[in-house]
């Protein structure tokens, strides 16, 4: 039986955002999508980048996997499947977006099973296999010095630095950027306080948001 939990959003969705952005709604259908923004975050439940950034429908072309990580560009695809990079080649090349945001998030559960070496959920070990891009991360961050969750958070913080690095790995991506046609930027959502943290786009530590 189909969740009653989502029938019900769907009569709220329909009697209120649906009736009060029909034309928006219309409009999309008709001409298609034009997001400049697209997002690469987390699959957490907890982090819905639509509801932190409170964005309406065709405002955003979102992405998401474990941990918000993006792979390296391969130039033999041949027998692999690539989901992210096939969304960033679509994202980059037909949408043409002018931002490419990559957002981290507090109390990763992927970062936390690599990070603690949690047993694999399967045989196939599909979130092993995933996670361990962040391998030479953590390597480069060295073990815990202290506060072991002080620790994990600078993880979480490389995760989002790695993939910001990665993506510069995709000619396209590359391209865009250093013509001045795309910005790639870092930030990080803190979950139980609501706070986001940016990634200066020149680089550095994250620091909370404030409003002006």
């Amino acid at each position: 039986m189909f969740p009653q939990r989502l029938l019900d959003g769907y009569k709220s969705f329909l009697n209120g955002r649906l009736a009060q952005e029909r034309e928006r709604y219309e409009e999309l259908a008709e001409k298609g999508q034009h997001p400049e923004v697209m997002l690469i975050g987390c699959g957490d439940s907890r982090v819905a980048p639509e509801t932190i950034f409170d964005a309406g429908p065709g405002e955003m072309f979102v992405v998401r996997n474990i941990a918000n990580l993006v792979p390296p560009c391969e130039s033999d695809v041949e027998g692999s499947y690539h989901g992210t990079s096939a969304a960033i080649e679509f994202g980059v090349n037909a949408l043409q977006v002018k931002h490419i945001v990559v957002m981290g998030h507090a109390s990763c559960g992927g970062v936390a099973a690599f990070a603690n070496k949690a047993a694999p959920l399967t045989k196939r070990d599909f979130i092993g296999k995933w996670m361990s891009q962040i391998a030479p991360v953590a390597e480069r961050l060295g073990p815990p010095k202290g506060d072991r969750a002080s620790w994990i958070r600078q993880l979480e913080w490389a995760v989002v630095e790695h993939s910001l690095k990665n993506l510069m790995t995709f000619p396209a991506v590359r391209q865009r950027v250093e013509s001045g046609e795309m910005q790639l930027h870092g930030a990080y959502f803190g979950i139980a306080t609501g706070v986001l943290f940016l990634r200066p786009d020149s680089g550095g530590d994250f620091k909370p948001y404030t409003e002006a």
